[in-house]
């Protein structure tokens, strides 16, 4: 029998129905970041739990009330730069790594603020009096407006990528300018630990973020 006749057809695949890796899916990626943030708020409470921690300050409470609702803003973000037809590989990769981290941190924040019989979130409209510089809950240093979220969301390729840039980069310079005020205000070392890290590691990431970007255009 001739070859054409044993040949199996080859298989045609129509990339519209193909099945995307797990990390493309948004949906995906913001479930695996809240299961992140409650395992991590679980798993705390429970050793949180077991060890005395001294009395928190008005700067120890707001900062992390405060600083879960900046990082939940940079989580949107990045999900929908994911989610956009941006031309950078490495900054989305970027961006899942924020979703990501900034998850974890929001899990350690609700653990503590559980720890202290606190709150988990902040329930006025203002926020920072902690830092004696009282704004609009959704105005605070960084925060992206409604405009520039829309604007992102309907971007592509290369204005996708720089518009994540800038969002990030502001976004992250707010967070560190609160996170500094912290690092020398707190009263739980824990808490003043944390500051301290997402400063350094934010400042990291707009320098690499930057890098990329130029990279990318170049």
């Amino acid at each position: 029998m001739s070859d054409d006749v044993n040949s199996a057809p080859e298989e045609v695949v129509d990339e519209a129905y193909a099945t995307l890796p797990w990390w493309r899916s948004g949906l995906n990626l913001a479930v695996v970041a809240v299961a992140i943030a409650v395992l991590s708020a679980g798993v705390g409470f429970v050793v949180g739990n077991n060890r005395a921690l001294p009395d928190p300050n008005a700067v120890d409470i707001g900062f992390l009330q405060d600083m879960r609702f900046h990082h939940e803003q940079a989580v949107q973000i990045s999900l929908l730069y994911i989610n956009t037809l941006g031309s950078d590989p490495d900054l989305r990769t970027v961006a899942r790594e924020i979703i990501i981290n900034q998850g974890v941190e929001i899990g350690r924040m609700i653990q503590l603020l559980r720890d202290f019989g606190k709150p988990e979130a902040n329930e006025t409209d203002l926020a920072m009096g902690w830092m004696n510089d009282p704004v609009a809950l959704d105005r605070m240093p960084g925060l992206a407006t409604d405009t520039d979220l829309a604007h992102l969301r309907r971007s592509t390729g290369s204005d996708a990528d720089a518009t994540f840039v800038t969002l990030m980069t502001a976004h992250h310079q707010g967070g560190i300018h609160m996170a500094e005020y912290a690092q020398v205000n707190t009263a739980v070392s824990e808490v003043r630990l944390m500051a301290e890290q997402m400063v350094g590691g934010q400042r990291e990431e707009i320098s690499e973020l930057s890098q990329l970007l130029a990279a990318s255009a170049a």
